[in-house]
């Protein structure tokens, strides 16, 4: 990628850099420059320092970049880059690594001369992560020196200076985020791996390293992978449809880079019922969709619609192929690269670029006619999946009709098992799922009838992944799911489509027993909310309630424990110093095991519980893995469990 006939620095100056505004605003209002200013805002400004090293490997100055986890949940990130440029800045009278780290908006992608595209969803670069972080330091190899600068919540300690000679170029930015704006410091491997891993899918001859430190093997070593992809999207289509089987030989691979919006399409078809595409705009994740999306379905159904009514396939057919019959079992990416992204909808993850649908319906249209008419045994398999598709659709609209035939959302048709909360404000009502008969009548007792509904959920839900969309809701947990939480399914334009307007609840509580079935029954719902409603996900409306694992009791003293390191400080504290005494542990298997009033202190009152609320970090990572967890493909399945067990805790 990163291209050796250009010159180190280009014209990659001191003048390339604009500052717009100041920054004193970002520790007073964190969430709204990084999201939050939970779990997903402290990722976040790890994604911020990458982007900026991405961009230099979309101008073609970098190929490598690295992320490590250090021992104190500090982040260093490294690149092979130009380096950000030192010179002195002549409007700001100082350097422009300076300016760069501390002046909001500062940076070389405001100067189209420098990037043409860049990354980054909210734009605010590495400055708005220094004024997070307690210390950084930003180390510029470049024209044969090292320059270092150091900054305190974002001020510098020193003026940059020199320190040495190098023969490598590139920048590197060490941060220790700041414990009095987050909430946690404690980094995830696991997402910054799927980000990392999703980049180097769509960013193509780029190297991604990410190496974590905090808990060493036995002979030293920590956790790391290297992600770096030759194919781009057509690997990145396999690796998201690695447990599924397919039904066309290939991935059918789409590009085009000279016009003024590059378009990047890979796409295939499974034996699967659901619809998997997944859309980025300068390497951003858009699950909203917007006008690229827009642009890759018109270009495909059009294309199917003329190849199929010219094969002579539909005319047996008495149904009318609509449009979402043409994309059931698709799995798809789509990028684009976009000047100037306007973003819309309610997270800011939706394209209106309106000139954004030609490129992507031509590019969609003219390559996938092209190969429909060179594989003609894979157009023959696609079209036989959408007819499929569109007769199982005629037999969904029966059930879903049945449904909501019942009176969704009126109050009259309610299943007979919810209990319902006297609360008619969905902002302030709850839905409580729960594992059992026995556990959801205790849940029932102990609950506030004001604001907090019941709905028991009898065995394990049925597994979706493997289900046609008329057998889903026929059957008769998941119509109740749907009927208490007065949701309405299908649209003119998308017979799947949600509707929220009616919607009874925004706390829908997932709340199982903490054993294996448990956890197996959470995830088939789970499975079942990601891939029928993924909208309540997105929203933030769904969530998992943490009941205790043990209680821990000595005479009439008891006190509940969450974990292992909980149950044994407990056990210690019990035990006085140096005394040994009976402490009696129980550990809870299941909720019925709980009576009314232990279950609503330690998991329904809202002033002690603690509730996980299910968000969607990397929407493809999740559609990779519910696809493997749930699907029939054993070896993948398998292959994860080994890869992954040496990191989870398992309770003797």
């Amino acid at each position: 990628m990163s291209d050796p006939s250009k010159p180190a620095t280009s014209n990659y100056t001191a003048e390339n850099i604009q500052s717009l505004e100041g920054m004193e605003h970002v520790r007073m209002r964190p969430a709204m420059y990084i999201g939050d200013i939970g779990t997903r805002g402290l990722h976040h400004l790890v994604y911020e320092v990458v982007d900026n090293s991405i961009d230099e490997a979309l101008a073609g100055y970098c190929d490598t970049i690295s992320v490590t986890i250090n021992a104190d949940n500090s982040i260093t990130v490294m690149d092979n880059g130009r380096g950000i440029p030192v010179d002195m800045h002549k409007k700001e009278g100082v350097s422009a690594l300076q300016v760069v780290m501390t002046k909001i908006g500062a940076g070389g992608k405001f100067d189209k001369g420098s990037y043409k595209v860049s990354g980054g969803l909210h734009g605010v670069g590495v400055s708005c992560v220094n004024a997070l972080s307690t210390h950084l330091r930003a180390e510029v190899h470049r024209d044969g020196k090292i320059w270092v600068q150091e900054y305190s919540i974002g001020k510098p300690l020193f003026p940059v200076r020199e320190e040495g000679a190098t023969t490598r170029r590139g920048t590197t930015v060490t941060f220790k985020p700041d414990g009095s704006i987050f909430d946690t410091l404690e980094y995830s491997y696991e997402t910054l791996a799927g980000r990392l891993r999703e980049l180097a899918y769509l960013n193509k001859g780029i190297r991604l390293t990410l190496s974590d430190v905090r808990n060493p093997d036995e002979e030293g070593n920590g956790r790391s992978d290297t992600f770096f992809s030759e194919q781009g999207l057509v690997e990145f289509v396999r690796y998201i449809d690695e447990s599924r089987v397919p039904i066309i030989q290939k991935v059918i691979h789409m590009e085009r880079t000279d016009g003024e919006i590059p378009v990047e399409v890979a796409m295939t078809y499974n034996d699967s019922y659901n619809e998997n595409i997944h859309s980025y705009v300068n390497n951003i994740n858009t699950h909203e969709g917007g006008t690229h999306l827009q642009g890759f379905r018109r270009g495909l159904t059009s294309t199917l619609k003329n190849y199929a009514e010219k094969s002579g396939m539909l005319e047996k057919l008495k149904l009318e192929i609509s449009g979402d019959d043409f994309r059931e079992g698709l799995t798809a990416v789509v990028s684009v690269k976009v000047a100037e992204p306007q973003f819309e909808g309610q997270t800011k993850t939706k394209l209106g670029n309106k000139e954004a649908v030609a490129p992507v319906s031509q590019v969609v249209s003219e390559m996938l006619e092209a190969y429909l008419e060179e594989h003609p045994a894979d157009a023959r398999q696609i079209v036989n999946k959408v007819i499929l598709a569109a007769q199982a659709r005629v037999a969904a609209r029966k059930a879903r009709e049945m449904v909501q035939r019942k009176g969704v959302g009126t109050g009259g048709g309610l299943p007979g098992k919810l209990a319902d909360c006297s609360e008619k404000d969905p902002f302030k009502s709850e839905l409580f799922l729960v594992e059992g008969d026995s556990a959801g009548g205790t849940a029932k007792q102990g609950r506030d009838r004001t604001f907090q509904a019941i709905l028991p959920l009898r065995g394990k839900i049925l597994n979706v992944e493997k289900a046609m969309h008329h057998k889903i809701l026929e059957n008769e947990e998941i119509k109740n799911i749907y009927t208490a939480l007065g949701v309405f399914i299908g649209t003119e334009e998308d017979s799947k489509a949600l509707n929220l307007s009616r919607l009874r609840y925004h706390k829908v509580v997932i709340m199982c027993d903490a054993d294996v079935d448990g956890s197996h029954i959470e995830t088939l719902i789970l499975t079942f909310f990601f891939r029928h409603m993924k909208e309540l996900i997105e929203q933030g409306y769904i969530y998992i309630a943490t009941p205790p694992l043990y209680l821990v009791k000595k005479g009439s003293k008891s006190e509940y424990a969450w974990n292992e390191e909980q149950r044994d400080a407990l056990i210690a504290e019990m035990r006085g110093a140096g005394q040994e005494s009976s402490v009696n542990v129980q550990r809870y298997k299941g909720l019925g095991e709980m009576n009314a009033e232990q279950l609503w202190e330690t998991t329904m009152n809202p002033e002690k519980r603690t509730l996980r609320r299910v968000t969607i970090e990397n929407a493809a990572q999740c559609d990779h893995i519910f696809s493997m967890l749930m699907g029939d493909d054993v070896p993948p399945r398998r292959a994860f469990i080994e890869a992954n067990a040496k990191y989870a805790k398992i309770d003797a």
